[in-house]
């Protein structure tokens, strides 16, 4: 009997962030209209802190629950990590600690998470992220390179490259060259954050007055075909997924500006964008 292969799976993620006061803050949308609204976009989940309400209003629209943590308190990833597993998680995304803490410290605080998790059958990611243990190549780099002397095993992250390209003022020309210098831990990884980006702005607007992608989302674009290419090298078959997450920021958290489109219609767009980068690299691979 010829062997069938199974394809790379790809999940589009909703974050809840992008619909925070949605449409506007005096009359922001219900937890069950958001719900509704991230299925009927069809995105496959949603990506937040625990809740039961969260949850149970996921699970009843099919949505998969990613969760979502940010603490540098060892002390309390226990409770953390079973709220996780009692609301429904699998994988996790993680902002670990703040910008000051060093890599001894960091390691120590990866290791203490990744053994809770693994008991409870979670699957966390470090997140690159602006404010926390991860912030620059340098230090993100690092923590991966401890933590596999440590475990023996690369380190799961949650890639976020828009953080980055800013710390380094990189241009569309050598995103490629700066962003993907460890083709092995993209390979590993499960999580990306596709927010497009230039080397000033961890966000730009998607489309412009006219709803047409702006000029910055269409330098974006090569680099985010790039990735999904190096990750489909790495994971050609057995039907692994990757779980991948267009979280554009509102107003509210300093991300969009006053002037850019609303976060939500935008995040829908690009969602679709991001299935047509998808389809190309299947195809081309």
């Amino acid at each position: 009997m010829e062997e069938v292969l199974m394809k790379p799976v790809l999940k589009h993620i909703a974050n809840l962030w992008t619909l925070t006061e949605h449409p506007t803050a005096e009359n922001e949308w219900t937890l069950d209209k958001k719900l509704d609204a991230i299925r009927d976009a069809g995105f496959d989940g949603v990506c937040w802190a625990p809740s039961r309400e969260l949850w149970e209003g996921a699970k009843r629209r099919g949505l998969i629950f990613v969760g979502g943590m940010a603490s540098g308190d060892a002390g309390a990833f226990p409770e953390i990590v079973q709220d996780l597993k009692r609301f429904g998680a699998l994988h996790v995304n993680v902002q670990l600690a703040s910008d000051e803490m060093l890599t001894p410290q960091a390691l120590e605080l990866t290791l203490a998470l990744m053994a809770e998790a693994k008991r409870e059958g979670l699957l966390p990611a470090i997140e690159t992220h602006r404010g926390t243990c991860t912030e620059t190549p340098e230090k993100m780099y690092a923590l991966a390179d401890a933590y596999e002397r440590a475990t023996g095993e690369p380190l799961p992250i949650s890639w976020d490259f828009s953080h980055f390209a800013v710390v380094k003022h990189l241009v569309p020309e050598n995103f490629v060259e700066r962003l993907l210098v460890r083709p092995e831990l993209v390979q590993n990884a499960q999580q990306f954050h596709f927010r497009p980006f230039n080397g000033h702005h961890v966000q730009v607007p998607i489309t412009n007055s006219r709803g047409e992608l702006t000029q910055e989302v269409l330098n974006w674009i090569p680099f985010a075909e790039a990735v999904l290419e190096c990750w489909l090298a790495g994971n050609p078959e057995g039907g692994r997924e990757i779980f991948i997450c267009p979280e554009l920021g509102p107003v509210e958290g300093g991300y969009a500006l006053s002037t850019f489109p609303n976060s939500w219609e935008d995040a829908k767009v690009l969602r679709a964008e991001i299935e047509k980068m998808w389809q190309r690299v299947l195809e081309r691979s």
